[in-house]
């Protein structure tokens, strides 16, 4: 963590999807024994305070994420956002570093960047795309500012992540390696990452 910041920085590992394109729930692909939920908690305790594991209410009690300190959502069909902001809402003073569960390619040292580039004068910090340039927001940081740009957007009917990003002065930065936030969407992405189905 950086000496800009004085916030406490805490993880947020996004489950929440319904992962109607996997076919399955993607937190619960497994690689080499390990699921991918397990593995960004994992990742992330190497780099933050603490962390957190988003969920709906209907996924809290399985198995999995219950091995976890778990946030369940507070809002309904807005995506993603329901996360972050339950997660805000938890903690109004943190910081949190967003990760979703479907990146099998995130590394520490794309974590471990992403925090030290941030600082508390920043609402969002994230990469840009390797693929577009824009703003990768699921792997983000977003300081405890950013909770009043986000409720703006809400009320205007604005949900998505990466449009509110783009809307904001959002510190972007390029990323090392520009496999790191590749995301698993279909059974087709997940050919040579390794990545299965939970048998």
């Amino acid at each position: 963590m950086t000496d800009s910041m004085t916030d406490p920085v805490y993880g947020l590992v996004l489950t929440g999807g319904k992962s109607r394109r996997m076919g399955s729930d993607k937190a619960l692909l497994v690689r080499d024994g390990e699921s991918q939920l397990s593995r960004a908690v994992s990742l992330l305790q190497r780099h933050v305070a603490e962390v957190f594991v988003s969920a709906r209410q209907d996924q809290a009690e399985d198995r999995e994420r219950s091995r976890y300190s778990i946030i369940v959502d507070r809002y309904d069909d807005i995506g993603p956002v329901a996360g972050i902001l339950s997660a805000m809402e938890f903690r109004p003073d943190a910081t949190w570093l967003v990760l979703a569960c479907d990146l099998p390619n995130v590394d520490d040292e794309t974590i471990a960047t992403l925090i030290s580039a941030h600082t508390a004068e920043s609402p969002f910090t994230a990469y840009k795309s390797s693929r577009d340039g824009l703003p990768e927001p699921l792997c983000a940081v977003f300081s405890p500012s950013a909770r009043r740009l986000i409720d703006a957007f809400v009320m205007q009917g604005l949900v998505c992540p990466r449009k509110m990003l783009i809307r904001s002065e959002t510190c972007l930065l390029e990323l090392a390696n520009p496999a790191a936030l590749d995301n698993m969407n279909t059974p087709a992405d997940l050919k040579d990452t390794g990545v299965a189905v939970a048998s």
